[in-house]
């Protein structure tokens, strides 16, 4: 099966896992794992900020920013179609106590007058604003790249109003890659970010959470709140670690073959290309098929390829670590064999 729903099904390397075997480590609850150090001290150095935490999952790590920036009764900005808003189980709400005000954005980009438009002003009768959130790449905008001008104007808007801002970064090093734009020029316009180790980078699990030493010594007690301190933890941030330092500069390969896949697909009569493919996700609408998605994405694992529904009739691919040129060509050619067949 060519297996493309997420960058998230990769499979560990073979030094990633010999990494894993061999990892030096220690409780970290008591912060004697030499391995998790080494990881939060090397994440911190390239994201641009004084500490860095090691957290089970991307949005384990959001939680935790919201957390910590928080205090129940806020309310925090955010895209309406953001990971935070749309696919964290209202985790905001039943864990933070905090309500959402989503702003309309375009391939998820938030325009900055709208979002200082939505910042609460002194009234009793208002939740005060404690948090804007920006997400970059935009996982439901087809991976879309936030631009570092748009965030730039955020930001000070947020400085303006002494409003912290956080940057869920899943995928910001695809971000980075995509733009030709260093990871720092990114994480300045923030106070906090949240990047996953696995995705695009490859690791088995787990995220890092970078800011300030003292943000980050209180979400240490978040993460220990929620059940995410973890022992001999060395295990699995040794891939971590290989993710970080060595996996970075090796995503343009996935976005060359998104958009060879994208342009193979274009060619395709009743299928349209709805984003315009800025890293690794692909989306597909085949409402002209007469399909829905779910009959579509069946179609596609008869013929071993596997992919999600991203809508009623839109259906998205993504490319990865595990899929290479060849896989592209299959794919296309059974898309092309699934529609000659509804003619």
């Amino acid at each position: 099966m060519i297996d493309l729903r997420s960058d998230t099904v990769t499979k560990p390397t073979e030094e990633m896992r010999k990494a894993s075997y061999e990892a030096k480590v220690g409780d970290d609850v008591y912060g004697e794992d030499p391995t998790v150090t080494l990881l939060e001290e090397k994440a911190a150095k390239i994201l641009g900020k004084e500490s860095a935490l090691f957290v089970t999952s991307g949005t384990q790590g959001n939680q935790i920013a919201v957390l910590t920036h928080c205090r129940p009764g806020n309310e925090i900005l955010l895209e309406q179609e953001s990971h935070i808003f749309y696919y964290e189980s209202g985790a905001v709400a039943a864990l933070a106590g905090v309500q959402t005000r989503t702003i309309p954005g375009i391939n998820g980009i938030m325009n900055p007058k709208d979002v200082e438009a939505a910042i609460r002003g002194e009234d009793q009768h208002f939740p005060e604003t404690g948090l804007i959130c920006i997400e970059n790449t935009h996982n439901r905008a087809g991976g879309a790249v936030v631009p570092v001008t748009n965030m730039a104007e955020i930001y000070e808007i947020a400085q303006h109003h002494s409003i912290p801002v956080h940057v869920d970064g899943a995928r910001l090093f695809n971000a980075a890659a995509s733009s030709g734009i260093p990871i720092e020029e990114f994480t300045k316009h923030c106070d906090t970010v949240q990047i996953c180790l696995s995705k695009g980078l490859g690791a088995p699990v787990g995220s890092i959470i970078a800011g300030p030493n003292e943000f980050i010594k209180r979400a240490r007690k978040w993460r220990k709140r929620l059940g995410g301190g973890l022992r001999q933890v060395g295990i699995i941030a040794a891939p971590g670690l290989l993710a970080l330092t060595k996996m970075t500069e090796r995503l343009s390969e996935d976005h060359a073959n998104a958009m060879f896949l994208a342009e193979g697909l274009r060619n395709i009569l009743s299928l349209k290309i709805v984003n315009s493919v800025d890293t690794n996700i692909v989306v597909m609408d085949v409402a002209e098929l007469d399909l829905n998605a779910e009959q579509f994405v069946q179609a596609l694992r008869d013929k071993g390829v596997l992919a999600v529904t991203f809508g009623p009739t839109l259906v998205r691919l993504t490319t990865h670590y595990d899929v290479n040129r060849e896989d592209m060509e299959r794919v296309i050619t059974s898309i092309d064999e699934i529609v000659n067949a509804r003619k």
